[in-house]
């Protein structure tokens, strides 16, 4: 697949300001894509899409098909005649402006839209439920297994809350007829819990509807949308519970084995993520039926798709169920290129970006170079005063070290710390070595850290990114407006605070539009 030289914006909608609560892909997601087009940039990327599960994070979805609720705009419900707008006013303790608190928004939006699904099917038009019922009958194969799991988590989450909460989770909790995916059991409590089941049905197609209006409105002011997916899946997931003979589980769908890490230098445990892993083997029997279906629904949401963790699909790295750190596992080999060939036989060629950061090997590389996609490279990771002291500026991340246009630079992930909280946090002799690097010249400590005060650094490291040859390059939204660290999105191996950033409302400044217009236009961004 051929990329075009492109630059754009991270933000996830969830970051959007001006909705109760969290971001939303209303009105003010609307005015994002306006702002991008006036700062010319072609590239929206998102987080992934599902709905939230463990630790609010969008890499632990409880679906990889659905939509997350959350995202879920009440007010265009109301301007459809989809909600009764005395039904959506929020309580006192939801505000719009502030970071997220995904607990205060869960508990009082869930039965928000429960009742506006409720609503729908009371009060739609005949034309608007004809529109459902499609919906249904297309998204059939996920859509009624995600929404009889989510009926019965809802109701064995509440007595597991009661009772063991650390136990909530299906394969540990739920009768083993329906924690089995037993046929009958599923089909019983279907027809016994009717209505509540349609519920999560009609708020996937509140979702379906606004995120594909939001990206029509999107492509056709020229603003491609970068979707994202993780390698692994949740283990608290629909995908898991309806598919367990893809994956490595024992009779009672619990894990065998689960995904991580080794040790490395930034961690001697490792990181202990906890998914399942697939059974390759039997996935491949079924010529990998599962992940097309995963491929092809990403690509109904959004233009282009960047694959976390690509290096799992080479080798990937296996823990026992039950360990507590990741240290005692082992390296399995994965699919290597026989998935993409079949992805590409069933699906044809599609822009794919993959994710090659960390423990990257030769054999890694080699399969990335096979599948044709895209690598990353981010500026933050470039700079290391050992490696100077060895090696020279010989960093793969440094600009001019790319050795191909084929890679999509950032200045940092939702991973990283911002980059102004990068800078202010570096030691001298690291903002030093930046500062030199990025400005052409020997400076000082004094006068490294007044560029860094001033946000001219930033600015120039922006700048430098964009300027460089990667095809793509893509810049976190709290660099552009200059947040510090309490603006991070994720800190890596945590749970707690992450994931709740949003802007401000004035954050959407046209200074700053007109400063990444200029820069795109300079390094040939934005042509056609």
């Amino acid at each position: 697949m051929e990329f075009k030289r492109k630059s754009g914006v991270l933000l996830h909608p969830t970051s959007l300001p001006g909705s109760w609560g969290i971001g939303t892909i209303g009105k003010t997601a609307y005015n994002f894509v306006d702002w991008l087009v006036s700062a010319e940039q072609s590239l929206w990327q998102v987080l992934p899409l599902g709905p939230t599960g463990y630790g609010d994070s969008p890499y632990a979805s409880f679906s990889t098909f659905a939509g997350n609720p959350l995202l879920i705009d009440l007010d265009l419900l109301v301007e459809k005649g989809w909600a009764c707008k005395k039904d959506i006013l929020p309580p006192d303790y939801i505000k719009k402006n502030g970071n997220v608190d995904f607990g205060a928004v869960t508990w009082w939006k869930i039965p928000v839209l429960k009742k506006a699904a409720a609503y729908f099917l009371e009060n739609a038009g005949a034309e608007d439920k004809a529109l459902y019922k499609n919906f249904c009958k297309e998204k059939r194969d996920w859509l009624e297994k995600y929404s009889i799991f989510m009926s019965i988590k809802a109701e064995f989450d509440a007595k597991a809350a009661q009772e063991k909460p650390e136990s909530s989770i299906w394969f540990k909790y739920w009768p083993k007829n329906l924690a089995c995916c037993d046929e009958n059991a599923v089909k019983s409590w279907k027809n016994e819990h009717s209505l509540e089941v349609e519920l999560y049905s009609v708020i996937q197609f509140f979702f379906e509807v606004q995120w594909l209006e939001l990206k029509k409105y999107a492509n056709e002011n020229g603003v491609e949308l970068i979707g994202d997916i993780p390698i692994f899946v949740a283990p608290d997931s629909a995908d898991v519970w309806a598919n367990q003979e893809f994956f490595q589980l024992d009779e009672n769908g619990c894990p065998k084995f689960v995904a991580g890490v080794p040790p490395d230098y930034f961690s001697a445990d490792g990181q202990l993520w906890g998914n399942p892993l697939y059974d390759w083997y039997k996935m491949k029997k079924d010529s990998y039926s599962w992940w097309i279906k995963r491929i092809k629904r990403i690509f109904e949401l959004t233009d282009i798709l960047r694959i976390d963790h690509f290096r799992g699909f080479e080798a990937y790295w296996s823990v026992p169920f039950g360990e507590k750190t990741a240290i005692h596992g082992e390296w399995i080999k994965g699919p290597g290129i026989d998935l993409f060939k079949t992805i590409r036989r069933k699906l044809g060629d599609l822009p794919v970006i993959a994710e090659d950061l960390g423990v990257i090997t030769d054999e890694v590389r080699a399969l990335r170079d096979e599948t044709g996609f895209p690598g990353m490279k981010v500026l933050q990771f470039a700079f290391s005063t050992n490696e100077i002291k060895e090696n020279g500026f010989t960093n793969v991340f440094l600009p001019h070290q790319f050795c191909t246009d084929n890679c999509v630079v950032y200045t940092g992930t939702h991973d990283n710390d911002t980059l102004q909280g990068w800078l202010e946090a570096a030691s001298d002799e690291l903002i030093v070595l930046v500062a030199s690097y990025i400005e052409g010249k020997k400076l000082t400590v004094e006068k490294a850290r007044a560029l860094v005060k001033s946000g001219a650094l930033r600015k120039d490291m922006i700048k430098t990114v964009i300027a460089s040859n990667a095809v793509y390059a893509v810049v976190p939204m709290q660099d552009i407006i200059g947040c510090g660290n309490e603006a991070r999105m994720n800190m890596p191996s945590t749970t707690g605070a992450n994931w709740t950033w949003r802007m401000n409302t004035g954050d959407l400044k046209q200074k700053f539009a007109e400063e990444l217009a200029f820069i795109s236009n300079l390094y040939g961004r934005n042509l056609d």
